[in-house]
């Protein structure tokens, strides 16, 4: 299970939690221009717009969790266990495997709107990388600073959702979250107003958020991550943008324990990640080291043909000031 969102504080920035009950050797991985994709449906890009995000590299080829391009267009792919479909290779349009999506659009489009469009060609197509990397039932978040938007492929189609609040979890479809999100339309952060026209007055601070669901479900995750991040409030700087995304995020995240699956592990967040899509700057935490590290894309020579990656950092350590 994860959460994703978008966030606008002077820059825009797209994060997500990462919610498995394991590690996949995920590193922060930078896709320059140049790295030569060769897509299954036999079509081979030399040349396409850089990308940044989080990502197994599997016989050299960077398999996306999320990513963010130069031009500032950011996607994520989240479980979507179920309800997604994937179909047979299609003869009236372009197929594009679940693993290659990221790439796909993150290397030709340069806005949502033309990422919107690239989709309604797009037949996602039912074949896995390898043995080892099966197909993933997955959804998918895509936005820029301009418009957010969702993609389902389920057994009655591709459905295209546009995304108002800019968040995405888990089941059930998008659809469904947006409806659910109107049982919460009370909420404020503000001191609740006394309707019952008796003398009473709140006894706590924070009484207007009453009601607001605190479990791990997709559903509550959903409501939770939308209210926390439509009453943000934060200063425009890089500092203060980033560690208020990482905040939002920490209002939704996993902790060992708390979601046991049928085999007996814990699915808990194994990192959280914030990209400043106008920057191409990378940032994350992991489970173990709640320290924000920094990957910039800008420091790398974006023109060559090897893809650079850089390891999750793990230091176990404390900060001793005596």
């Amino acid at each position: 299970m994860c959460t994703a969102i978008t966030f606008e504080s002077g820059d825009f920035y797209f994060g997500r939690n990462l919610d498995l009950h394991f590690h996949y050797n995920e590193a922060v991985t930078v896709t320059p221009r140049n790295y030569p994709f060769l897509f299954r449906n036999g079509e081979m890009s030399e040349s396409h717009h850089a990308i940044i995000g989080m990502a197994t590299v599997a016989d050299g080829y960077p398999l996306y969790y999320d990513a963010t391009n130069e031009k500032g267009l950011s996607m994520a792919g989240l479980n979507f266990p179920d309800n997604a479909v994937y179909c047979p290779e299609s003869e009236s349009e372009i197929n594009v495997a679940p693993f290659e999506l990221i790439p796909w659009i993150l290397g030709r489009c340069s806005s949502a709107d033309e990422a919107y469009g690239e989709f309604k060609r797009i037949n996602v197509w039912n074949i896995p990388f390898n043995d080892k990397f099966p197909l993933s039932p997955l959804h998918w978040i895509v936005a820029d600073k301009k418009r957010c938007f969702v993609v389902e492929t389920m057994k009655d189609g591709m459905k295209l959702h546009d995304n108002p609040v800019g968040v995405l979890t888990n089941n059930p479809p998008f659809d469904y979250h947006m409806h659910n999100l109107v049982n919460y339309i009370n909420l404020t952060p503000d001191q609740p107003e006394n309707r019952f026209g008796t003398d009473m007055k709140p006894y706590s601070l924070g009484m207007g958020a009453i009601g607001l669901p605190g479990d791990l479900s997709s559903a509550s995750r959903f409501v939770r991550a939308a209210f926390v991040k439509c009453n943000s409030v934060c200063s425009e700087s890089e500092y203060e943008s980033v560690n208020q995304l990482f905040h939002i995020l920490g209002s939704v995240v996993q902790q060992k324990g708390l979601n046991r699956l049928p085999d007996g592990k814990c699915e808990y967040t194994v990192y959280s990640s914030c990209c400043n899509a106008d920057k191409g700057i990378y940032y994350y935490t992991s489970y173990d080291d709640r320290r924000i590290v920094c990957v910039d894309m800008r420091n790398e020579n974006l023109n060559t043909k090897n893809i650079m990656s850089y390891p999750m950092k793990i230091e176990k350590t404390f900060l001793k000031q005596n």
